[in-house]
């Protein structure tokens, strides 16, 4: 570990997240006995593969359906995140709207806005306990550049559906109030955002889709997904045998490379996070925090924060952004210069807790299409459906996905069903060494503009101008 870093006698770098070492691994369901045959058949044991098989069970009790996972539920990025059950959408409004018409896109946004009430609901009504706290977000600006930005994307906000209670600035009294972030020129806040213990929820809601009785089948790795074709049945291939169904729903986010004939479907991204122990009463009185708001910033190689349920700080942001080849790290273990980086982060930010030392270190991986925006989709001549892109969003969408895979699995023409995000094709990314070369020079890029932004740009830096449009954001 980089000198400088403090970190605690019991630091944990990979492995598991520290989600899951506070809330304990569970025990390993069986894996799939061998070919079997279901009605529906869904591919990942994540937040979308989980609310898609809650939701389907609860609106058809006997439908017969399973959930394939290669490890165990929640081990990805569904138990990794930064616990931002958020209103957040991934990608470009405009370029959403350009499928049904700018009220659909309002309607999305307006359809995140209660999927977050609507995850709450289910915890509550399932006895999942997941430190949930719904404070809101702050979003801050450190640097004129980033002043701009903030003011640019709430006006952006208002024009796509966002009204004055939706989003708002923050005068500086209810700033300092809420939340002690040094350097801040600006921030804004919005009540549609809840804390969350990614974990606790990941384990609580496999509990709740075990109990309907959907056979989760863990330790299984799907290698192939094939095609209705002719009078056969789609079908999931994995190491353990075949499962054949009506519709197998591919619910893989960053780790869709790994199946034959996906490699370059979605970019699996990485991203890192540290948490401290927990801190003393007297460093919280000078931080605040006293409402348990998520953080983000604006800067181009952004943070996400989060006090937690026991008083620790939570930080994440890139660390090494991709693997060549589409590779993924099964250890979940961050570098040392990423964990130096954030623990930089944090005490820039946070001065107050310049003493508190680091317990763990762990990243994950997010799914990234091409351009950048989330996508479900489910095709009946075929049977085959998907939902991901999530771009790093994805703690709220996951359930919207879930419910509208259900709609379209049972043939309801419903509002979900109407929303922009479905049916959503995009093109694929770049054989090696272009994808390679290409997200490495994105990211240089980024940093490259937020040093200058820092340094003395007033307005965003040329360089990430040119980042966005290389990525195809």
């Amino acid at each position: 570990m980089k000198a400088g870093v403090p970190l605690t006698a019991d630091f944990a770098n990979g492995g598991v997240s520290f989600w899951f070492r506070q809330a304990g691994l569970p025990a390993r369901r069986a894996a799939l006995p061998g070919d079997r045959d279901y009605d529906v058949a869904i591919v990942g044991g994540g937040y979308t593969g989980l609310w898609t098989a809650y939701y389907l069970k609860k609106a058809d009790p006997g439908l017969r359906v399973a959930v394939l996972e290669k490890e165990f539920a929640g081990f990805g990025a569904s138990g990794r995140n930064g616990g931002w059950l958020s209103a957040e959408f991934a990608g470009s409004r405009k370029r959403h709207a350009k499928a049904r018409g700018r009220q659909a896109m309002i309607d999305l946004q307006r359809e995140m806005f209660r999927t977050v009430d609507e995850v709450i609901e289910v915890t509550r009504a399932e006895g999942i306990d997941a430190d949930i706290h719904k404070g809101g977000v702050m979003h801050v600006a450190t640097n004129p550049a980033q002043r701009r930005r903030l003011r640019a994307e709430t006006a952006e906000l208002r024009a796509w559906g966002y009204g004055e209670d939706d989003v708002r600035p923050l005068d500086r009294d209810e700033q300092r109030e809420r939340l002690q972030v040094a350097g801040t020129l600006e921030a804004t806040w919005s009540p549609h955002c809840a804390r969350i213990q990614p974990a606790k929820l990941a384990l609580g809601l496999a509990r709740a889709v075990a109990e309907l009785g959907v056979d989760v089948f863990e330790g299984t790795t799907v290698t192939a997904i094939l095609p209705r074709r002719g009078a056969g049945r789609a079908a999931a291939v994995t190491t353990r045998g075949t499962v054949q169904a009506d519709y197998v729903i591919r619910a893989t986010e960053g780790f869709t490379a790994s199946i034959a004939g996906q490699h370059r479907q979605w970019l699996p991204m990485n991203s890192s996070m540290i948490v401290t122990e927990p801190l003393p009463a007297e460093v919280w009185k000078h931080i605040g925090w006293s409402g348990s708001e998520l953080l983000g910033d604006q800067a181009h190689a952004y943070i996400y924060a989060q006090r937690t349920a026991d008083d620790r700080i939570a930080i994440g942001g890139r660390g090494v952004p991709y693997r060549y080849g589409s590779r993924t790290d099964q250890r979940g273990a961050t570098q040392a210069s990423t964990v130096a980086l954030l623990w930089r982060m944090l005490v820039k930010l946070f001065p107050a807790a310049a003493d508190a030392r680091v317990q763990h270190a762990w990243c994950g991986v997010l799914g990234v299409p091409r351009d950048w925006c989330s996508t479900v989709h489910l095709d009946h001549a075929t049977g085959l459906g998907w939902a991901g892109g999530y771009v790093g969003s994805g703690v709220t969408t996951t359930n919207l996905a879930g419910r509208t895979l259900r709609d379209l699995v049972l043939r309801r023409d419903t509002e979900l069903t109407a929303l922009p995000w479905v049916g959503r094709q995009v093109r694929q990314w770049e054989p090696e060494p272009l994808r390679w070369t290409g997200v490495q020079l994105i990211y240089a890029l980024y940093r490259a503009a937020d040093r200058n932004e820092n340094d003395r740009g007033t307005t965003t830096s040329p360089y990430a101008r040119l980042a966005d449009l290389i990525s195809g954001r």
